[in-house]
C-alpha cells in the first residue's frame, strides 16, 4: 500500500516537473516573440524620432550655407562688422530661432556675432577648421555663456576666385529642440561618440554616460542610479529604478545617425509584453494541470475498480446482492452516458443547422448585391421603352428591348459565376476590352449620375486596352465604384467624377476620382459589412467593396482606396495587361 502511494507521488512530481518545464519554455518563447514585435515597433519609433531631430537640425545647416553666400557676410569676413552686417545677422537669427550666428575670418577670428558672446577659441573647434578648409562642418558642445547644450553648423565663405575667406557658424540651442519632446512616449535619447546623453525627452537622462566596461548610466555628478542589463536572445533588457517617468524594465534599441554624429536610443517598457507571456504560460499550465488531474482521477478510478473486482471474485458467494447492486449502478451510468451521447448529437445537428443558415444569409447578401444593378437597369430600360412606345418611336423601343435582353444574359452570367463560386469552381480569366467594359459601366450608371447632377470626365475615344479578367465581374466592379462615388457626392456643391485608364508596361490602372468628403477609414473600406451610407439608402449592406476586392484579386490585380490632397476619394484598380491577339488563359 505504501509502495503504491509512493509510486503515485513520484508520478505526480514527475508530471509537475514536466508541466513546469513546458510552462517555462512557453513563457520564454512568448516573451521572445513579444520582444521581437516590440523591437519592430520601437525601431519605427526610433527612426521617426531620429528623422525628426535630423530634420530640425538640417534647417540650421541650410541657413549656414545660405548666409555664406550673402555679399554682406563676405564683406564682414574680410573687413569686420558693419551696421548692415549686424542687421542681416539679427534678422536671420530672429526668423530662424537660431541661438547665435557668427562670422569668422579666414584665420578663425570672430568678426561678427548676433549675441556678442561666443565660446573662446572658437577657431580651434574641429568643425570650424573643417569649414575653413572649404567643407561643411558640424558638431556639438557647450556655447558658454549662452547654453550648456548647443549644436554648431559651419559653412565656408568663398571669394570670387573660389578661395575660402572665412566661415559662417550657426549655433542651435538644443534646449529648445528637445523641450517640445518632453514627456512623449517612448523614452528616447541621443548620445555622442563618447556615449554621453546630449538630447533626450526625459530631463533625468541628460548628460548621463554609460562608460565602457560597466553596466550603468553614470551621471557626471552624484551617485549612479540602480541599473543592470541582460540579454534575452538578441535583445538587451535594462533593469531601471529611475523614477516614475522611466520604465522599470525596458527594451533598449539603438540606431546610428551619422548625418549629425549622434546615436539614437530608445527605452520601451516590457511590462505588458512580460505580462502577456505570463498569461500564455499560465493558460498552458492550467490546461496541462486540468488534463493531468482528469488523467489521474481516471487512473485512480480504474485502480479502485480493479481492486473491487479482485475482492468480488474472492467473495462472490457472499456478495451476490452487492454485485447485483453494482450491476444496477453500472446500467444506470451507461444510461446516463447514452443520454449524454444523444444530447451531444443533437447539439451537433443544431450547430450544423446554424452553419447552414449562416451560409444561406451570406449567399443571399451576395446575390442581392450582384443582381441589384442589372435589375435596376432592366427596370429603367423598360420604363423608357414604354415612353418611346407612347411617343411612336418603335426603333428606340427595339433598342431598349435589345438592352433588356443583354441585361438578362448578363444576369444569367452573374448567376453562373455565383453558382461556380458556390461550388468552388474556377472560371479562368479571359482577355477583355477595358474601354468597352468601362463604357458599358458608365452607360448603366448614366441615369443615376444624371439624377444626382454628377459631371463625368471620361475620354471615350481612347485606344483599346486589353486586360486579363472577366467582362461581367469586372463590369460589376466598375459599376459599384461609380455608384459609390455618385452616392458619396450627394449634397456636395461640386459633383464631378473623373475616370482615367492608362497602361504602363504590363500593368493597366483605372482611377475613379470624386469630389465627395473622402474616405473616413481607408484601412477598413474593404472590410465586409463596413459602410458609411445612411440606413435608408439602397445597397448599404457594406458588401460591395469587399466583393469587388475579391473579384479584382481573382484576376491577379489589386484595388486600393485613398483620399486626395485636394479633397475627395480616389479608387485605383490595377490589372494585368494582355496583347491584343493574346488568347484567353
Amino acid at each position: 500500500m505504501k509502495h503504491g502511494i509512493g509510486h503515485r507521488a513520484l508520478l505526480v512530481l514527475a508530471f509537475s516537473g514536466i508541466v513546469l518545464i513546458l510552462t517555462a519554455g512557453v513563457w520564454r518563447y512568448a516573451y521572445q516573440q513579444g520582444l521581437d514585435q516590440l523591437a519592430a515597433r520601437g525601431q519605427a519609433d526610433l527612426a521617426l524620432a531620429g528623422d525628426r531631430l535630423v530634420g530640425q537640425l538640417q534647417r540650421y545647416r541650410d541657413l549656414a550655407v545660405l548666409m555664406a553666400d550673402h555679399p554682406v557676410i563676405s564683406i564682414a569676413a574680410r573687413y569686420g562688422v558693419t551696421e548692415g552686417t549686424r542687421a542681416v545677422l539679427v534678422g536671420a537669427a530672429d526668423k530662424s530661432a537660431a541661438l547665435d550666428i557668427l562670422v569668422l575670418s579666414a584665420q578663425g577670428r570672430v568678426m561678427a556675432s548676433v549675441s556678442g558672446e561666443h565660446p573662446a577659441e572658437l577657431g580651434a573647434y574641429p568643425f570650424v577648421k573643417r569649414a575653413l578648409r572649404g567643407a561643411l562642418g558640424w558638431g556639438h558642445g557647450p556655447a558658454e555663456p549662452l547654453t550648456q547644450r548647443a549644436f554648431f553648423h559651419a559653412a565656408p565663405i568663398f571669394n570670387d576666385a573660389g578661395r575660402v575667406q572665412g566661415a559662417v557658424v550657426v549655433v542651435t540651442d538644443l534646449n529648445g529642440i528637445d523641450y517640445n519632446w518632453r514627456g512623449t512616449n517612448p523614452a528616447a535619447f541621443f548620445t555622442d561618440a563618447a556615449g554621453e546623453v546630449y538630447i533626450a525627452n526625459r530631463t533625468e537622462l541628460l548628460f548621463w554616460k554609460r562608460p565602457a566596461g560597466t553596466a550603468g548610466l553614470i551621471p557626471p555628478k552624484g551617485t549612479a542610479p540602480p541599473f543592470s542589463a541582460q540579454m534575452v536572445g538578441p535583445h538587451e533588457i535594462w533593469h531601471l529604478g529611475w523614477g516614475p517617468y522611466l520604465p522599470q524594465e525596458a527594451l533598449h534599441l539603438t540606431q546610428d545617425l551619422p548625418v549629425i554624429g549622434l546615436t539614437g536610443e530608445v527605452l520601451l517598457d516590457v511590462a505588458q509584453t512580460r505580462a502577456f507571456a505570463f498569461a500564455q504560460a499560465a493558460a498552458l499550465a492550467a490546461l496541462c494541470l486540468a488534463f493531468g488531474s482528469l488523467l489521474f482521477l481516471a487512473s485512480e478510478r480504474r485502480r479502485t475498480l480493479a481492486a473491487a473486482n479482485v475482492q468480488l471474485e474472492a467473495r462472490v458467494a457472499k456478495r451476490t446482492v452487492a454485485l447485483r447492486e453494482t450491476n444496477e449502478k453500472l446500467v444506470a451510468e451507461a444510461a446516463v452516458r447514452e443520454a449524454a451521447q444523444v444530447a451531444l448529437r443533437q447539439a451537433q445537428d443544431d450547430l450544423v443547422q446554424a452553419g447552414k443558415l449562416s451560409a444561406l444569409g451570406q449567399m443571399s447578401a451576395g446575390i442581392s448585391h450582384e443582381l441589384n444593378q442589372p435589375l435596376m437597369a432592366i427596370r429603367s430600360f423598360a420604363e423608357n421603352a414604354v415612353q418611346f412606345l407612347e411617343r411612336g418611336k418603335p426603333e428606340r423601343v427595339g433598342e431598349n428591348l435589345t438592352r433588356i435582353s443583354e441585361m438578362s444574359q448578363r444576369m444569367a452570367r452573374i448567376i453562373q459565376n455565383l453558382r461556380a463560386f458556390a461550388r468552388q469552381e474556377h472560371i479562368a480569366p479571359d482577355r477583355v476590352n477595358l474601354q468597352k467594359v468601362l463604357q458599358s459601366a458608365l452607360d448603366l450608371t448614366q441615369s443615376h449620375r444624371e439624377a444626382a447632377g454628377v459631371t463625368l470626365e471620361w475620354d471615350a475615344t481612347g485606344r483599346d486596352i486589353w486586360v486579363r479578367g472577366g467582362e461581367v465581374r469586372l463590369g460589376q466592379v466598375f459599376v459599384n465604384l461609380i455608384t459609390n462615388a455618385v452616392d458619396a457626392m450627394a449634397g456636395r456643391t461640386t459633383r464631378q467624377l473623373q475616370v482615367e485608364a492608362r497602361r504602363q508596361g504590363d500593368v493597366v490602372s483605372v482611377e475613379f476620382r470624386d469630389t465627395g468628403p473622402g474616405i473616413e477609414m481607408p484601412d477598413k473600406v474593404f472590410d465586409p459589412f463596413y459602410t458609411t451610407k445612411e440606413v435608408d439608402q439602397s445597397s448599404g449592406m457594406g458588401l460591395g467593396l469587399s466583393i469587388s476586392y475579391g473579384i479584382v484579386q481573382s484576376f491577379g490585380g489589386q484595388i486600393r482606396g485613398a483620399n486626395q490632397d485636394s479633397g475627395g476619394a480616389v479608387f485605383t484598380v490595377t490589372l494585368e495587361a494582355t496583347a491584343a491577339k493574346e488568347l484567353a488563359a
